[in-house]
């Protein structure tokens, strides 16, 4: 979810933001193409910024995740701030003069500069690259662009039209036409069929074989077989109609077929292991291994955690829970605890949430 946001506020070139997304460096940069690279915002040097960001990961020691760096450099004392004693460090609050949305913008750009890498088998941990290290010796003018703010008046941006953009809009409004014949067709949500995520993926790489497909990320073996025929037809025709030249190297490789945690967690579940067990032997908390379940049920893996819902729920609270996702336009959670009130924890409606989706979607 905070990648997605990120991705929509960033002015950086979103052609270079999604392939670096996927493990992949573009070199350009002005794709010509994205709204940012058609629409270039001024750049400010942040070499400063950068220095005191590598300096803070390196202090922690790479222990810890992006937001929790900008937590302790503008100075909120959280409670795991406290826990861990870093409120007493010298460098807490010392970016106060700087936002939370300005220190985040500079790891992400040092994230896409090679200056810093995320740790995505340890739950996204900021370490230091070689470059990075280069870098603090011997600090270099290191400009960004400012991301965007949203005040809800729109700009009028001009967009090229046409396939050569990074993301191809007009395929995205077939598939989402397409989804929604389907979905009424199937009698199941849109989001079940392929949440918007994953069609902006397919927009972008165009994937014209089951293989191609189930490296989307949100798309698994399963949903690739019960529904990804249509849309690998319609993608390669509109591919074949319009001359559409792929990006060809690019290998999508989802993180989720890489996790050992994933597969621990998968494990544990056929076992029927307590979920509370499952996230104290993965050093995790409870909403994070929700986190964990979640993508790998969004990924296409189905898991049966009925087992765990009758120890911990009435089975009236499950049906009526499960019959408001079966009836909703949209799996969105914070709309689904606002609908249901507050009969129910976010918790009981996240492990329902996950239930539907494993049945209807898998």
């Amino acid at each position: 979810m905070l990648e997605t946001a990120a991705y929509a506020e960033t002015s950086v070139c979103r052609r270079k933001v999604l392939l670096h997304y996927f493990g992949e460096i573009y070199q350009e940069e002005n794709c010509g193409c994205c709204d940012n690279c058609l629409n270039p915002k001024k750049q400010v040097e942040a070499k400063e910024l950068l220095v005191a960001v590598l300096e803070t990961v390196a202090l922690l020691k790479e222990k810890f995740k992006a937001e929790y760096i900008v937590n302790l450099l503008i100075g909120n004392e959280t409670s795991e701030m406290q826990s861990y004693k870093h409120n007493e460090l010298e460098a807490f609050g010392s970016g106060q003069d700087q936002d939370e949305k300005a220190w985040s913008s500079v790891i992400r750009q040092g994230l896409i500069a090679g200056y810093l890498t995320k740790d995505i088998e340890n739950y996204g941990l900021l370490r230091v690259s070689d470059a990075g290290r280069a870098f603090l010796e011997k600090p270099v003018s290191f400009k960004i662009t400012e991301d965007n703010e949203f005040d809800g008046d729109e700009e009028d941006v001009h967009m090229r039209s046409g396939a050569s953009c990074a993301v191809d809009p007009i395929l995205y409004s077939m598939m989402k036409d397409l989804r929604k014949k389907l979905s009424k067709s199937m009698n199941v949500p849109p989001f079940v069929i392929f949440q918007d995520p994953s069609l902006e993926a397919m927009a972008t790489i165009y994937p014209i074989t089951p293989d191609e497909l189930q490296n989307i990320p949100g798309v698994g073996a399963g949903k690739a077989k019960r529904y990804g025929n249509e849309f690998i037809a319609l993608i390669k025709k509109h591919v074949e109609e319009n001359e559409i030249e792929r990006p060809e190297d690019l290998r999508v490789r989802t993180v989720a077929n890489k996790s050992k945690v994933k597969v621990s967690i998968i494990q544990r579940i056929d076992r029927k292991v307590a979920l509370e067990e499952i996230a104290l032997t993965n050093g995790l908390e409870f909403s994070e291994l929700l986190d964990e379940i979640e993508a790998i049920v969004y990924s296409g893996t189905r898991i049966n955690i009925d087992y765990f819902l009758k120890d911990v729920m009435d089975e009236d609270h499950i049906e009526e829970i499960y019959s408001y996702f079966k009836e909703s336009e949209t799996d969105n959670l914070e709309i689904a605890v606002d609908e249901l009130g507050g009969d129910y924890t976010e918790e009981e409606i996240r492990l329902i949430r996950i239930k539907f989706l494993s049945e209807m979607a898998n």
